[in-house]
């Protein structure tokens, strides 16, 4: 990362280096030698998934992105306000699964406004994401202070070192969605510990709603997500040496009315057998059997409230659209 730039910048971090190719090594064990066949989300983005991400996010289709964002363009100082009003205080901003901080400057923004000291600490497992978040909000806010980690924050969660001020973890995007129930409780029950009273999580999910928005979001009319899909076995292949042939897979989208969740599956269209070298398997594959490779749970404000309860966290107040497609909650620790 270059720090030679006018806006303050300190040196990327890396949480003890994690090995990708054992990590994938290690799932395609685990979730490809079993049935129903799965694979983890987070292999969905390497630097190619990354971009693909970035371009669903803009899709007419994908309402989450820009739902999202027109409710921090709404209440950015609101939100600031609501973790401390203290305003001589710095304040620092912990975002897991940063991305490319599409929308955070939104929020870092109004935070300039309204405290004197700033310090925006993303953390996301692509180095490439964070150095383009970086240079984004470096140019877009110099006075704010960078601290950026690469790690993965499942695995390896960060720890926060004593600050004069409030912290506010930031977890938006619906990205919580993606875990399971007990795996999101173990996300936030990891930042919970961290965190100290008076300190606050703002948390963003993706609500119930009628299904075929839903279906439409996660299978766009342009194949985007089908080709977001479809690149995580383009990946096992250049990373791994599999001869997955990806005309044989195609992208399907279920909705799991029981579980309250979108399901992403690959489904071979064919009795095929697929080779992956570095993991020294061959793997039969039936005709429309599946590979799950993500899942996103829509909430509700009971199932919402009871996630951030277990956790540890008390909801305060809670920002949505007006046809409450989408919910910024601010939890705050007692």
């Amino acid at each position: 990362m270059n720090a030679t730039t006018d806006f303050q910048i300190f040196e990327t971090k890396s949480l003890a280096p994690l090995d990708a190719r054992e990590a994938l090594i290690d799932e395609v064990w685990r979730g490809l030698r079993k049935r129903p066949r799965s694979l983890v989300p987070w292999m969905l983005y390497d630097a190619e998934g990354s971009r693909l991400f970035e371009c669903i996010t803009t899709l007419p289709e994908y309402y989450p992105m820009r739902t999202e964002r027109d409710i921090l363009a709404s209440y950015a100082e609101e939100i600031v306000t609501a973790v401390g009003s203290d305003y001589s205080r710095p304040l620092r901003l912990l975002e897991l699964g940063a991305g490319t901080a599409a929308k955070t400057g939104i929020l870092l923004r109004a935070a300039t406004r309204l405290r004197n000291e700033v310090i925006y600490f993303p953390v996301d497992v692509s180095s490439d994401a964070l150095d383009a978040a970086c240079d984004s909000i470096g140019c877009l806010l110099p006075d704010v202070q960078l601290q950026p980690l690469v790690a993965n924050y499942v695995t390896h969660p960060p720890k926060l070192e004593r600050f004069g001020g409030n912290t506010l973890a930031m977890y938006i995007g619906s990205s919580i969605g993606n875990f399971s129930p007990e795996e999101a409780r173990i996300i936030l029950r990891n930042l919970r510990s961290q965190l100290r009273t008076g300190d606050a999580l703002l948390l963003g999910t993706d609500m119930v709603k009628d299904v075929a928005t839903l279906m439409r979001a996660y299978d766009d009319r342009d194949g985007v997500t089908a080709a977001f899909n479809l690149n995580i076995l383009h990946r096992l292949n250049r990373d791994l040496g599999a001869n997955f042939d990806t005309d044989c897979f195609r992208h399907r989208v279920r909705w799991n009315r029981v579980q309250l969740r979108i399901e992403m599956h690959l489904e071979s269209t064919c009795d095929q057998c697929v080779d992956i070298p570095a993991a020294e398997l061959s793997i039969q594959f039936a005709a429309f059997e599946t590979i799950h490779t993500e899942s996103s749970y829509k909430f509700t404000q009971k199932t919402l409230g009871a996630l951030l309860e277990d956790a540890g966290f008390t909801i305060k107040q809670s920002w949505t659209d007006p046809r409450r497609l989408y919910a910024l909650t601010l939890a705050v620790v007692q």
